[in-house]
């Protein structure tokens, strides 16, 4: 395992992050406690949580685990996140003062600590002032109850501005960004990238494996019955329609051949691909079982060539065919400087 720094903070993080959704959910505790500890074997240091996955369960069963084994906690680096609903009190949801203040105690309590490395907003909320969330944030820091902020699922505009107010106000910056990001899903490139870089963000990706698409579990015109998220009713129409687009299948042949070439999974390509993007700080790996854990840590320390980088950039490409991303937008990214101007 490889290590890189928390965007421009000082803080060390591994380059492998522990996503843990399903943790209290479809995964039980003992599975979960399980892939705790083979992370951290395999040198991982950087936990992801949320304060709605599985209704709190999973800070919870995180918090155990790390009571269990205080000296194992001393090396995690924990990160958690609010916005979205915790209760049906309509103050319980949103990026207020009020409900971020609550949100990060009640994580607290479930994790059983008294401060959390990363707090981050799960999403951006039209309602309350960016003012109100960001001094709340930096209050929190001052106040000892987190290290560092970040955001996820933010727009280019909405990184842009949020930065703009903390540094007008001489508050703390925040320091990660965590999208979507993986080779079905580029659209952070249009814009966010270079927000996120402009401001100093490291870039923390969620479902690197497309949903298991990037895998190889799945045959073109073959929808599955059982066994997986696209097997129930309401997500068949997202499966049939990544069938029928020739360009996802065009990326999974190269992929294929590229973990052909280093005798790996499919999986452990996309992901040492995703380590490969200059602006990325740490993946996050959702784990279900075990075995899906063990099967995708040795994505860290594969070396993928420039020639395959390459291809799988090319063949990947996000569309930048439409106003105002075309050549109008990115004519002036590599410019020649003529007579030394």
């Amino acid at each position: 395992m490889r290590y890189r720094t928390l965007g421009t903070s000082g803080t060390v993080v591994s380059e492998l992050a522990l996503g843990t959704m399903t943790f209290g959910a479809e995964t039980d505790e003992t599975e979960s406690c399980a892939i705790l500890d083979r992370y951290v074997d395999g040198g991982g240091t950087f936990v992801d949580t949320a304060d709605v996955y599985a209704g709190g369960r999973s800070e919870e069963i995180i918090g155990r685990w790390m009571k269990a084994d205080p000296g194992r906690a001393d090396r995690i680096v924990l990160t958690s996140k609010a916005r979205f609903p915790t209760s049906d009190d309509p103050n319980d949801v949103g990026v207020s003062r009020r409900h971020l203040a609550r949100a990060l105690d009640a994580s607290l309590r479930r994790l059983g600590v008294d401060y959390i490395d990363l707090y981050q907003l799960h999403a951006w909320e039209q309602v309350t002032p960016v003012e109100e969330s960001l001094r709340f944030l930096d209050d929190a820091i001052r106040a000892g109850k987190i290290g560092y902020y970040g955001f996820s699922n933010y727009t280019g505009w909405q990184i842009a501005t949020a930065a703009g107010v903390a540094a007008r106000h001489g508050w703390a910056p925040p320091v990660t960004l965590q999208p979507q990001y993986n080779l079905l899903s580029r659209g952070i490139e249009l814009e966010i990238v270079d927000a996120a870089s402009e401001t100093g963000l490291g870039i923390l990706p969620w479902s690197p494996l497309a949903g298991g698409w990037l895998t190889g579990k799945y045959q073109r015109g073959v929808l599955p019955t059982t066994g997986n998220r696209y097997a129930k009713p309401q997500d068949q129409a997202a499966r049939e329609e990544r069938d029928r687009d020739d360009r996802v299948w065009e990326i999974l042949d190269v992929l294929a051949r590229v973990a052909d070439s280093h005798s790996a999974t499919q999986g452990q390509i996309a992901l040492a691909w995703l380590l490969s993007r200059p602006i990325v700080t740490s993946v996050i790996l959702g784990a279900r079982t075990l075995d899906q854990l063990t099967q995708n840590l040795p994505a860290s320390e594969i070396e993928l060539s420039d020639t395959e980088r390459e291809e799988l950039d090319r063949v990947s490409a996000p569309r930048f065919d439409e106003y105002p991303y075309s050549g109008w937008a990115r004519q002036d990214r590599h410019r020649p400087l003529e007579g030394g101007r």
